[in-house]
């Protein structure tokens, strides 16, 4: 997150926004910074991919679902809108860290303990770490004790469009990205492939709410989908992963989406149309 920081200071907040009396370095000016930094970037993933992928992707007939609620997508950006400055909070406490120099992300290439290889083993390395990291704090969060105060908002949209991606209470929102962040304190990575996955991360978790079922047919029981997650929103219990569905077989959570069976809801809304 520096390198945005550095470049936030240099082409606007030095120049234009502070008092040149507030050093660049000063604790509380980086605080303040990284806070208006990752709102301004968080709101500005969420509502431009997921307006995109309502727009272009998300099939608007799920909107006739019986399951799909009056007002819906507003109440979805709403409810995202009012949690995501509380989700930055202690992810800017981690953003300082790292701009204060206690992670292990590095600059140059030179850097890498294995060069450009290691750059490359460092992504899939995040990928599985993270769907690891996720799927137990996300099925720990459908515990009785957790469910019903922090994780059951996210469950109110049942036929979910790309709009409820980030429409989480922020204690749920910060749990769930917590893999993320805790990743380059134990691992070194390229700072700039960091910023990568970061927005990577973002739209995956978007496209996994866009109602697209389709997938490689060779890849329909690796990789974790609209169907596997739109089946999580609808039977709770199953396929609680992010990216694979290692995971969910491992921990006896693994659920074969409906949508592949021709039981999902499409099929249902063709079902209501016949009748």
């Amino acid at each position: 997150m520096d390198l945005v920081l550095d470049a936030a200071d240099r082409h606007l907040l030095t120049p234009y926004v502070y008092p040149t009396g507030w050093p660049e370095g000063e604790p509380c000016r980086q605080l303040l910074s990284l806070f208006v930094i990752t709102n301004l970037g968080a709101l500005t993933l969420y509502l431009l991919f997921g307006t995109l992928s309502y727009y272009f992707i998300f099939d608007h007939e799920l909107q006739k679902h019986p399951q799909f609620l009056e007002n819906q997508v507003r109440r979805e950006i709403t409810y995202a809108l009012r949690s995501l400055p509380w989700i930055s909070v202690p992810t800017v406490a981690l953003f300082f860290a790292e701009v204060r120099g206690y992670s292990k992300l590095y600059d140059n290439i030179e850097d890498s303990p294995c060069g450009w290889s290691g750059v490359f083993l460092s992504m899939l390395s995040f990928l599985l770490f993270t769907d690891m990291g996720i799927y137990w704090i996300h099925r720990a969060l459908h515990h009785k004790l957790l469910y019903k105060r922090f994780h059951k908002p996210h469950h109110l949209w049942k036929i979910p469009t790309p709009f409820a991606s980030h429409a989480f209470h922020p204690v749920d929102g910060f749990m769930q990205s917590l893999p993320y962040h805790i990743y380059p304190f134990l691992f070194p990575l390229h700072k700039v492939t960091y910023l990568g996955l970061y927005i990577f991360v973002n739209v995956w978790t978007i496209s996994i709410h866009d109602g697209d079922y389709r997938v490689p047919r060779l890849l329909r029981h690796v990789i974790n989908g609209s169907a596997h997650h739109t089946d999580h929103h609808l039977y709770f219990d199953y396929n609680y992963g992010q990216y694979f569905t290692l995971w969910d077989k491992i921990g006896g959570s693994y659920k074969s989406p409906t949508a592949f069976e021709g039981k999902g809801p499409h099929d249902y809304l063709r079902k209501l149309r016949e009748k």
